[in-house]
């Protein structure tokens, strides 16, 4: 089953930050490298599902024109809210998702932490959704913890593995970045089914 909302909202009452975003190195360095396996410097509409407090909505804002985040827990929206106020190309929703997708496409999703609380129908619906609403040109990026936690439908490697296999094909894997306790995978949509230049960082940039 897909993990229910008053499991994660009987979380934020215990703690405002349950899985020490704020404070711990681990998470601190794990947006940075989030953030810096984006191959774009810039992207004009991102989607960033499952954005908790907030703290890689806001590394994620200062790359983007235009941010939709979203979560379940309306105690995580509430604090996302504060921490993000002043920051007006973001905009926050409460959504449940697969079931709430928004309509439209963008040109970022980036799927950090979230899919391990999905069912397996509900995940693969997920995945659906992401890699079609992708522009051409655009980045998904999925990173998700490796280590085992009793309480989630699935693993991280098990849904690392499902988002390579389901995406659409015309997303081709840039990054694949594996530690002891994350992996991250980062995919471009290529707008010519031929061409693999515009999936170079450098060649982008006439590096040759």
């Amino acid at each position: 089953m897909t993990m229910p909302a008053e499991y994660f909202e009987s979380l934020y009452q215990a703690s405002p930050d349950p899985w020490g975003f704020a404070d711990r190195w681990y998470e601190e360095r794990k947006r940075a490298v989030t953030l810096a396996a984006l191959p774009e410097p810039r992207y004009l509409s991102a989607f960033e599902p499952g954005c908790s407090i907030g703290l890689l909505t806001l590394g994620l804002a200062q790359r983007c024109d235009s941010l939709l985040a979203s979560d379940l827990s309306p105690f995580a929206l509430r604090e996302a809210s504060e921490r993000l106020r002043g920051w007006n190309n973001v905009y926050l929703e409460h959504q449940c998702l697969p079931r709430d997708w928004p309509p439209g496409k963008f040109d970022l999703v980036v799927l950090s932490e979230i899919l391990y609380y999905l069912s397996p129908t509900d995940l693969d619906n997920l995945i659906a959704l992401a890699s079609n609403s992708i522009l051409a040109g655009g980045t998904l990026l999925s990173v998700h913890w490796r280590r085992y936690v009793p309480d989630y439908p699935l693993g991280g490697d098990e849904v690392q593995r499902r988002v390579a296999t389901l995406r659409d094909r015309s997303l081709v894997q840039t990054v694949h970045h594996v530690e002891a306790d994350f992996d991250l995978t980062v995919y471009v949509k290529r707008h010519d089914v031929n061409g693999f230049e515009e999936l170079s960082v450098a060649g982008k940039e006439g590096l040759r």
